[in-house]
């Protein structure tokens, strides 16, 4: 099952809809919690921007491991989580797209017999490339919505 017209438009443009959100927005507001212990939209674009290095890590272990297991993804448990709440602007920007574009690259190379190679999700259990690259798509659409909602909440 080669990828979706659906995902392969969405992985190529689907993440450009954070800046669209975020330009113009004061920078202090990006980084203000909104709602008191949680993340505020900087710290959700730092989460997409660490989670997709997570999962170009997944890929690479799908491709050469048979069936790997995966724990959820925390993302207050993964150092570049924290390590990118400190970067420039700039940087996270530059970080997140060159990654992006990575994982563009490798989904769009690799043949079908790859992409339907599998792993485990612990609670989602056995997950082809296919599946997992939704799930990649889905969790982040989730972390736009959220973006969405703190952009536009009155203070």
């Amino acid at each position: 099952m080669p990828l979706s017209a659906s995902i392969r438009h969405r992985l190529a443009f689907q993440h450009l809809t954070v800046f669209e959100l975020s330009d113009g927005v004061d920078p202090s507001r990006l980084r203000l919690q909104i709602n008191p212990g949680k993340w505020s939209v900087r710290e959700n674009i730092v989460h997409l921007a660490a989670y997709q290095g997570a999962f170009i890590k997944r890929l690479d272990r799908i491709a050469k491991e048979d069936g790997p297991l995966f724990e959820r993804y925390i993302g207050d448990n993964d150092p570049r989580f924290h390590e990118g709440l400190e970067w420039p602007d700039e940087k996270l920007k530059e970080i997140f797209l060159e990654e992006r574009a990575l994982i563009n690259v490798r989904l769009n190379e690799i043949n079908e017999d790859q992409l339907l190679r599998s792993a485990r999700h612990s609670k989602f259990g056995l997950l082809t490339v296919v599946d997992w690259t939704e799930f990649f798509l889905l969790h982040e659409a989730h972390h736009l919505f959220i973006i969405f909602q703190l952009v536009h909440t009155a203070s």
